[in-house]
Order: structure tokens, then C-alpha cells, then sequence
């Protein structure tokens, strides 16, 4: 899940998604607005394994647990270290 796998493409990996959504963090956004954006990227890109909304939960959840974002004012920030 984490890490590629032979199951796990490495695109749909959760670092690689985790990553993806740090780029797209350069400033505070809502869930949804991120959500949104992270669709554009892979339609620009016409991947044929899209990020499925559960997906992009979990990578979110990577990202908080590894202390890489966090929630204020109802908005995700990227944390500086």
C-alpha cells in the first residue's frame, strides 16, 4: 500500500500520491478543492488508473499521521520542517 507492489502500481502507491498532493499544497486548501485538483492532474495527464477518492483519503491520512500536513481552519497546510 505504502510502497509499490506487484499488485500496487508504483503511480497508485501512497508515497507517490502523498507526493503528488504536496506539490499541489503550495498553499492552504480545502479537502474538496484539493480533491478537485488532484482530478484535473491525472485527467491532463489521461492516466488509466485514476486516484479514487478512498485513495486519496488514505494518502491523506499518510500525510497527517508522518506529520507532512495539517488542518487549519478547515483548510490542509503543508508543515515546514
Amino acid at each position: 500500500m505504502l510502497l509499490p507492489t506487484k499488485r500496487i502500481p508504483e503511480k497508485r502507491s501512497l508515497l507517490v500520491v502523498g507526493g503528488g498532493i504536496l506539490r499541489l499544497l503550495n498553499r492552504p486548501k480545502t479537502v474538496s478543492r484539493l480533491w478537485e485538483e488532484i482530478q484535473k492532474q491525472t485527467n491532463k495527464k489521461n492516466e488509466t488508473q485514476k486516484v479514487t477518492y478512498n485513495w486519496f483519503i488514505l494518502a491523506l491520512n499518510f500525510l497527517y499521521i508522518i506529520n507532512a500536513i495539517d488542518i487549519e481552519r478547515g483548510q490542509l497546510c503543508k508543515l515546514s520542517k
